[in-house]
């Protein structure tokens, strides 16, 4: 039988509570979406920074279990079949969640499968997107003087915020009245894009009323603002 001690991460960040979820990750808006999905749930979990200063997703401990070298990533002790079970992509961790507590996921088979298409719309989309916008914005492609790639981002960005605009049209959510995966997945990046990003002039968020009426409600959750201070970073 596998031990949590099997796995390689846990020789760098060992479990205080090793009956819990072991959460890896950063508040990133990758990484607070799982850390909103354990609050959101209420399952026990123990959080574990993984530091992108000093390199900890590249350590042979976190790469030895989490080949990608990405947060955020989980071990769950109590996996299928009894066994701990190690995941990442939050994707994946947010779809594991949500069947392992039956939150957040339609049973109703199609509206399951809407809710993963919004969930991929904002993994294969919304992110790589909004983070390009972001790289091209405020990070180190602020400084090309040519500044059509930026614009390449913004385009897109304001296409990808105009489809979500007109699902939220006449619903609370994505999924309508009922919260999901989808909105855990999606809101942190809208959120990203306006204060990390500095994008909101950029692709005119004025515009879009139905996305920002929607992640005003989302903040506003508790567990959504437990979440996005998980994991805790160290006083500097």
């Amino acid at each position: 039988m596998t031990a949590l001690s099997d796995f390689t991460v846990t020789q760098k960040w060992p479990a205080q509570h090793p009956d819990r979820l072991q959460l890896y990750s950063l508040p990133t808006p990758n990484g607070v979406k799982v850390s909103i999905m354990f609050e959101e749930t209420g399952l026990p979990y123990e959080a574990h920074l993984v530091s992108f200063e000093t390199y900890d997703q590249l350590s042979p401990e976190f790469v030895g279990t989490f080949p990608n070298n990405k947060i955020p990533a989980i071990i769950d002790p109590n996996g299928p079949g009894g066994e701990p079970f190690a995941l990442f992509e939050s994707g994946a961790i947010l779809m594991y969640l949500a069947d392992k507590t039956g939150q957040f996921i339609p049973q109703n088979a199609a509206a399951r499968y809407e809710t993963i298409q919004w969930l991929m719309f904002q993994m294969g989309g919304i992110g790589p997107m909004f983070g390009q916008l972001g790289f091209f914005n405020v990070f180190g492609g602020k400084d090309y003087e040519d500044k059509r790639p930026r614009d390449r981002y913004v385009a897109e960005s304001r296409r990808l915020l105009g489809v979500l605009n007109q699902r939220l049209a006449t619903r609370a959510w994505v999924m309508g009245d009922v919260y999901t995966i989808a909105d855990i997945a999606i809101l942190p990046w809208v959120r990203n894009l306006i204060e990390r990003y500095q994008a909101a002039d950029l692709v005119g968020m004025a515009d879009f009323t139905h996305v920002t009426r929607a992640l005003a409600a989302f903040v506003a959750r508790p567990a959504v603002a437990r979440g996005l201070l998980v994991p805790q970073r160290s006083p500097v």
